[in-house]
């Protein structure tokens, strides 16, 4: 569970870095990813402040529309989903090399990372939680 919280922090902390340090501005689908993973945040931290085993409950399906979204950001990024609208299509974009991670990490890809690892580690929860 702390392990959860910890990749839901640094993921919130990163985004928050991104846009209010460096200054870039998120494109659309970015700000609906943050939308899914700043609550993680919160919730995963009162789970492990108050030793809530439940908490796949309640985090694990908005990891999961998280996920989608990620997913769904990235085969738009990586061109499989051919669609007039581009990944960053209404406002910023971040498809643009100054949005990668040392040089070539993009960042719909860091998010997708993020919402796998919370899925899996929350489905672990939820195993654990049943044996």
């Amino acid at each position: 569970m702390f392990s959860a919280w910890m990749v839901a922090l640094l993921s919130t902390l990163g985004a928050l870095f991104i846009g209010e340090v460096m200054g870039k501005t998120p494109c659309l689908l970015c700000w609906f990813q943050r939308a899914f993973m700043f609550p993680l945040a919160v919730m995963l931290a009162v789970a492990c402040y108050t030793s809530d085993a439940n908490v796949w409950r309640y985090a694990l399906p908005v990891a999961g529309v998280g996920l989608l979204i990620a997913v769904y950001h990235n085969l738009l990024f990586w061109g499989v989903i051919p669609e007039d609208i581009q990944p960053c299509g209404m406002g910023p974009s971040c498809s643009s090399a100054d949005l990668n991670l040392i040089g070539f990490i993009p960042i719909p890809v860091l998010s997708l990372t993020a919402f796998t690892v919370l899925s899996v580690l929350l489905i672990l929860i939820r195993r654990r939680q049943s044996l």
